[in-house]
Order: C-alpha cells, then structure tokens, then sequence
C-alpha cells in the first residue's frame, strides 16, 4: 500500500484504519446526535474498541493461548470484556449526563451488558486484525528480502564485472608479453588464473583437488621469481585430482614456507609437497629446510593455529595435523577424509 508515491508502514496503516473507523462512527452517530456530541462518543467508542483488539492481540492471545493455556484464556477474556465493557459505559455515561442530557439518567445492567455484547464483536474482530497484521508484516519482510536480494545481486554483478575487467586487461597485456617475453608472459598467465581462483572457486564450499593444485602451482611459480637463488621443489600428486576439498586448505602449508622457512640469501633451499590419496583419506605433507634464523621458522606464523580452527570447523575430530622440527628439517602433514 502506498500513500503519496511512498510506502505506508505498519503503524500508518493501523492508524487509518482507526481513522477510518472512528468516522464511520460519527456518520452513524451524526444520525441522531449533534456533531460534538457524536465525535465525544465515536472517539471514546474507538478508543476503548482499541484496547479490546490490542489487549487480545498483544497480550492475553500470546500470553496464555499461544503457550496452551486455553481455559485460562478464555475466563481471561471474559473478565477482560466485562471490565473494559463497566469502564466504557461508565465514562460515556459520565460524559453524557454532565454535558450532553437534559437530564440524569442512570446506568442500567441492561444497558452495560448491551456495552459488553458489543466488545464481544470487537474481540472476535481482533484476530481478523490479527491476521491482517500479520500479512502485512510479512508482505514487508518479503519486500525487504526481495530488496536485499536484489542489492545483494546487484553487487554481485558489479564484483564480477570488475575482476573480469582486468582478467581481460592482463590477458591483452599477457599477448603483448608474449611477443617479446615468453616467460613473462607465462608469468603474467598463471598471476590470471591466482586472481580467477580467488573470484571464482575460493567462494565454494568445496573445490576440485585439480584446482587446488594449479593454484598451489602457480603461487610457487611466481613465488620462485622474488627469490634470489634457485629453490629445489618437488610436487609429487598420486590421488584422484577429481576429489572436492575445501579451497584454501593445503596451501597453508606452502604460504608458510615462503613466508617462513626459505633462506633468500641461501642457495640450499629444499622444499618437498607430497599429495597422496589412500583407504578414503586424503595426506598432504610438505617439508622444508629451514633458515639459520630460528624466528624466521614456520612456527613463529598463526597460519597453522588457524588452519587447525577451521579443521575443526569442517571436519570435527575427524582430521590428523603434525607439524614437527628435526635438526634443519620442518614438516608438516594433513590427513582428511576424502568424503
């Protein structure tokens, strides 16, 4: 529902429909009272009908019938009516007889139990209320969601924009390169697919061992160029590279080797990555020599403290992980399930 080219919220809408229904009021009243004596009355009447609908909607339907008390609901409701129906007929015959009567007339039962039958309507009428304010409730949480989505597709549309953008932008500088310098250009490719793994596969919940792989390949790769000397690596894969794991989780290990266990001004790096698959688990060790440096050894990174939560997270106690120090030589290993 809109109201002036914008949306009316909840309570707007429940304040027109006590608008509404405080003039049809005074229309009938209009009838055969005079205009102020009719508005007295019809805004007295709404008042109180508003208090029988809400006293049931907000407090005694929630309070005892949505938790199972229903025989205490309904004495609840009773007392309720006839309290609010005495009070009601107690203040408009109040009002009445000191501005509006010729003169005094008294309150009869007859004319209380008549006040009170008509509160037993409203009451009945405020589970329709109820319902009507529990679909327009949910009409806006959806709205709401629908939006979010949207704003939520929207981005997401402008982040894969943006990312493919440049993907194409090294790719042309990838044949540029590869005129003059292969290698480079080589280079420049496997910087493509680190940054096409991150937009594309690290999101999923699970990646293909094939990809994994290749992003591990070329994050050695590239990380070979920032070092001085040669490094003597070795990757040995014996399992099934169709098998999902999730992304980002073996290559902890060899982010912290660079970080942490390659001696840039030596030429006597070693680093062995062995990948294996046997009896429904997957190993996945890599062993390093380290630096002269004892502070520059992987034990010093958070990369392993982490990468051990968030086995936990995913796999429970279900997960092997050793990392250990002998003489020169770190290693560490991984077991987990393959399924």
């Amino acid at each position: 529902m809109k109201w002036f080219g914008g949306k009316l919220s909840i309570v707007q809408m429940q304040w027109m429909a006590w608008v509404f229904f405080l003039v049809v009021i005074m229309l009938t009243l209009l009838q055969n009272d005079s205009p102020v004596q009719a508005f007295a009355y019809s805004l007295l009447t709404t008042g109180f009908y508003a208090i029988i609908v809400y006293g049931n909607i907000s407090w005694l339907f929630p309070k005892l019938y949505q938790r199972g008390h229903i025989v205490a609901y309904v004495f609840a409701a009773i007392l309720f009516l006839v309290a609010v129906g005495v009070i009601r007929g107690l203040v408009i015959y109040t009002i009445y007889n000191s501005f509006f009567a010729m003169k005094h007339e008294p309150l009869t039962v007859k004319i209380i139990f008549s006040v009170v039958t008509g509160g037993v309507v409203i009451f009945l009428f405020s589970f329709v209320f109820r319902i009507a304010l529990a679909y327009f409730t949910l009409k806006k949480q959806q709205d709401e969601i629908i939006a979010q989505r949207t704003h939520a597709e929207l981005n997401l549309l402008k982040s894969q924009v943006q990312p493919h953008f440049l993907f194409n932008t090294l790719n042309n500088i990838y044949y540029e390169a590869y005129k003059e310098a292969p290698r480079t250009a080589a280079l420049i490719e496997r910087l493509s697919d680190i940054m096409r793994y991150f937009v594309d596969e690290s999101p999923k919940q699970l990646v293909s061992i094939a990809s994994e792989v290749q992003f591990i390949d070329n994050y050695i790769a590239l990380e070979k160029i920032r070092i001085r000397y040669p490094v003597d690596i070795s990757f040995t894969k014996n399992c099934n590279t169709a098998l999902a794991i999730p992304p980002m989780l073996l290559m902890t290990f060899v982010e912290n080797i660079f970080k942490h266990g390659i001696d840039k001004s030596s030429p006597q790096n070693q680093v062995r990555l062995v990948l294996t698959e046997a009896d429904g688990r997957l190993t996945f060790t890599a062993e390093n020599t380290l630096p002269q440096q004892p502070a520059l050894t992987a034990a010093s990174g958070f990369g392993i403290a982490n990468l051990r939560r968030r086995l936990a997270l995913l796999y429970g106690t279900d997960f092997e992980l050793i990392t250990q120090k002998n003489a020169d030589i770190y290693t560490a290993s991984l077991n987990i399930p393959t399924a």
